[in-house]
């Protein structure tokens, strides 16, 4: 039977040829559990066709969505997953505040996740399969400190390409994580390459599908008090 859920949308970042949307539960005096709405295409991304609202336009970052589901779909550490009903309006109820961004940030004193595991570019930005598989999550909203933007050209499946990753700390840990945040990736590729400190922000992280025997820590989103406005 199919259910309604609210969400705020805390992530909305690249994905093949779609999006990746997740979000908190809105209750009626806090927020509930992680929701990340799939389709059922083989990389259960969301086709941009499916992303509009009756009048027009798109769910954007920060939106506060009304979406029907179909059923619950969790996969491994992806327990977050819902299935949702194609062919129908998502609808907008409102935007988000910074104040509610901060109330929807995770409690978190430990690692994200797990660490111990990098990539070439990255810092503590992988999990092996075999212990992502006994996750239980897969998306925090988190509150990180000496938080900078790197932008610098790294080696792409087709040759160098310009990426953005943000260096951060969190719970005493350092990370280095590849952004897949449209805003974020246009805003900064279009400047020069270097080294960008944002003051205030709240990182969502997600981990990602299973890439050669890896699952890859994410940022997703970039929030920041301006974007908030």
């Amino acid at each position: 039977m199919a259910y309604d859920k609210t969400i705020l949308c805390l992530a909305n970042s690249r994905k093949k040829a779609g999006s990746c949307i997740a979000g908190k539960e809105v209750l009626e005096e806090n927020f509930g559990e992680w929701i990340r709405p799939v389709s059922d295409r083989q990389f259960e991304e969301i086709p941009r066709r499916d992303l509009r609202y009756k009048d027009g336009s798109s769910a954007a970052l920060l939106d506060i969505i009304n979406i029907s589901m179909i059923e619950p779909r969790p996969k491994s550490y992806q327990s977050e997953n819902h299935l949702y009903r194609s062919g129908y309006y998502w609808a907008r109820i409102g935007r988000a505040t910074w104040d509610e961004i901060v109330a929807a940030t995770d409690k978190l004193s430990g690692p994200l996740w797990v660490n111990g595991y990098s990539s070439y570019n990255g810092l503590n930005d992988r999990i092996p399969e075999a212990i992502a598989s006994t996750l239980k999550n897969s998306l925090l909203l988190i509150n990180p400190s000496q938080l900078r933007v790197i932008v610098a050209e790294e080696d792409g499946t087709y040759g160098p390409e310009r990426r953005v990753r943000a260096d951060f700390r969190f719970s005493g840990h350092q990370y280095k994580l590849a952004v897949t945040d449209p805003w974020m990736e246009q805003h900064y590729l279009a400047g020069s390459d270097g080294s960008f400190a944002i003051k205030i922000a709240r990182l969502c992280v997600s981990l990602g599908e299973i890439f050669q025997g890896f699952t890859y820590k994410l940022v997703a989103a970039v929030i920041t008090p301006e974007r908030a406005k």
